[in-house]
C-alpha cells in the first residue's frame, strides 16, 4: 500500500476512532485541518470545510461540552449519542476512505463504525463509574481529557499515520478485552433509576 494509501486509511479510522468519543470534534478537526490546508480529504469529505458545516458543528460541540460536565447528564447525552456516534463514524470513515478504492472504503466504513461503537462504548462505561463519584470535577477533567484525545489522536493519524495505526491496532485489542466490563459500567447508571422506581 502506497504512502498516500496509508494516510488516507488512517485518517478514515481516526475519524472512525474520534467519532466515538465526540463527532463534534472530529468534524471540527477534520474540516479546521481541510481549511488550513494539513489535510486534503477526499472529495466526499470536503464539505467539512464548509463554515456552514463547521459552524453547526462548533454550536453542537458547544452543547455536548455543556452536557459532558454534568453528572449523570453527561450518560444520558452520552446514550443519546449512540445514534449518532456510531453512523457518523461509518460515514466519515467510508468518506475519508473513498481515495483509495471503492472495496477499502466499504471495509473502513465498517471498521469505523465498529470503532466509533467500541470506543463509544469506552467512554460511556468510564463516564458511568466517574458518576458514582459525588464530586463534579473528576466529569470535568474527564470530558477535557476526552476532547484533547480526539484532537492529539486526529492530528496525529494527519502527521504521522503509521505510529497512529500502530497505536489504534494496540487500543482495539485491549478493548476487546475491556468490552464486556464496560457494557456493564454503561448500563448500570439505567439499572440503578430502574431499582429506584421500583421501591415503594
Amino acid at each position: 500500500m502506497s504512502a498516500e494509501a496509508l494516510a488516507a486509511l488512517a485518517v478514515a479510522l481516526g475519524a472512525g476512532w474520534a467519532s466515538g468519543l465526540n463527532t463534534y470534534a472530529a468534524v471540527l478537526v477534520l474540516g479546521g485541518a481541510e481549511r488550513l490546508g494539513l489535510v486534503n480529504l477526499p472529495h466526499d469529505l470536503q464539505v467539512l470545510a464548509s463554515p456552514w458545516v463547521l459552524g453547526v458543528a462548533a454550536i453542537l460541540f458547544a452543547l455536548n461540552f455543556l452536557a459532558d460536565k454534568i453528572p449523570y447528564v453527561d450518560s444520558i447525552n452520552d446514550m443519546l449519542h449512540t445514534f449518532v456516534r456510531v453512523p457518523a463514524g461509518a460515514l466519515l470513515a467510508y468518506g475519508a476512505a473513498t481515495g483509495i478504492s471503492p472495496e477499502v472504503a466499504v471495509i473502513a466504513g465498517l471498521l469505523g463504525g465498529t470503532l466509533a461503537a467500541g470506543t463509544h462504548i469506552a467512554k460511556t462505561g468510564s463516564r458511568a463509574l466517574i458518576n458514582t463519584s459525588p464530586e463534579p470535577f473528576s466529569n470535568i477533567a474527564a470530558s477535557l481529557t476526552t476532547d484533547a484525545t480526539v484532537l492529539g489522536g486526529l492530528a496525529l493519524a494527519i502527521a504521522h499515520p503509521i505510529t497512529f495505526l500502530c497505536l489504534l491496532a494496540l487500543f482495539a485489542a485491549l478493548l476487546v478485552w475491556l468490552l464486556p466490563k464496560l457494557l456493564r459500567l454503561a448500563l448500570a447508571p439505567f439499572r440503578r433509576m430502574a431499582r429506584s422506581r421500583q421501591k415503594p
